[in-house]
């Protein structure tokens, strides 16, 4: 039978004690039994043990990552017989370190919640930018908290996604109440039925059109591209697209989406790498490559061009 792991990740004084706190305080969290608290960081808040104890919740503490074997872990599993886990992982280390140990065979991690303040996030990716990104990389759900109304929700939500698609991003205010309904200003004008796309708009319009497709049905655009092609593609598409900065500059991955040629332009002529200011009509259809429908272009223009000063595309 499967024992399920809960990580909370974050850095010091990011909220993860009052958030474990306030789930063990939960009757229906603990209805399934024994749960083992593992602390991998002292935080300024603690933990009763003793009130803990009567809800069947023992804690260990961890100071050194060094302790963390599967022999240590295997010891845990044998003399405490939880039936759920939770670590309070230290934010200074690194979680990939957690998630390739090789743990008792009954446990399994379910759930990694990562908890950000919003108020030293801006100060931590400008100056630990790979570090706070590792921490949400593998994250399922991000908790972003003490927010207010000042808070720049769609820079931290750009940066999350630059390196995590699929996590869920929750904001909360400083009391713990949900923060409110977020809908992200885009910096490009979506009621023009052309959409001029600059540099600095890149990152955010191919977010954007890779979650909300359906919004861009109908609509052109223009935008620097580089192309990538390939035989792989299907015939007569190419991806024209820009090279992305997610974490840090030896972090980089190719993004675009699909495109159709002109019939005019020959694709023998055409090579990876190459350069073009390119004008295509937006429409969403199903693609194998897909594996579903997503954004596909019709190119209707597209003028050799020069590769720009810093061809790096960032998500911030």
């Amino acid at each position: 039978m499967e024992k399920p792991v809960f990580v909370i990740n974050g850095f010091l004084d990011s909220g993860k004690t009052s958030f474990i706190r306030d789930t063990l305080n939960d009757p229906q969290f603990l209805a399934s039994g024994k749960v083992l608290l593992i602390l991998c960081e002292e935080g300024e808040e603690e933990y009763d043990e003793v009130e803990l104890a009567k809800k069947g919740v023992s804690i260990i503490s961890v100071e050194e990552q060094e302790q963390l074997t599967t022999e240590f872990l295997n010891g845990l599993e044998k003399y405490y017989k939880p039936n759920m886990i939770m670590i309070e992982w230290n934010g200074v280390w690194k979680l990939v370190d957690l998630l390739d140990l090789d743990m008792p065979k009954e446990w399994a991690v379910t759930q990694i919640i990562t908890m950000l303040d919003s108020t030293t996030f801006p100060m931590y990716i400008n100056n630990m930018r790979a570090m706070i990104l590792d921490e949400v990389r593998y994250s399922d759900v991000v908790i972003v908290n003490r927010c207010d109304d000042a808070t720049d929700r769609s820079t931290i939500r750009r940066n999350i996604k630059a390196v995590n698609r699929k996590a869920m991003i929750s904001y909360e205010r400083a009391d713990g109440k949900e923060a409110g309904e977020f809908e992200e200003e885009l910096p490009y004008d979506m009621s023009a039925d052309r959409l001029e796309i600059s540099d600095a708009d890149y990152g955010i319009w191919f977010m954007d059109a890779t979650e909300n497709a359906k919004n861009y049905e109908g609509k052109s655009i223009h935008f620097l591209a580089m192309l990538y092609v390939s035989p792989r593609l299907p015939k007569g598409f190419v991806v024209p697209g820009r090279m992305v900065m997610t974490c840090c500059a030896e972090d980089t991955q190719f993004s675009g989406f699909l495109a159709k040629l002109p019939a005019a332009v020959d694709p023998a002529s055409l090579k990876s790498r190459m350069w073009f200011d390119v004008t295509a009509d937006i429409h969403v259809q199903s693609m194998r490559e897909y594996k579903g429908k997503g954004v596909v272009l019709y190119i209707t223009s597209m003028v050799p061009a020069k590769e720009p000063a810093d061809p790096l595309i960032y998500f911030s």
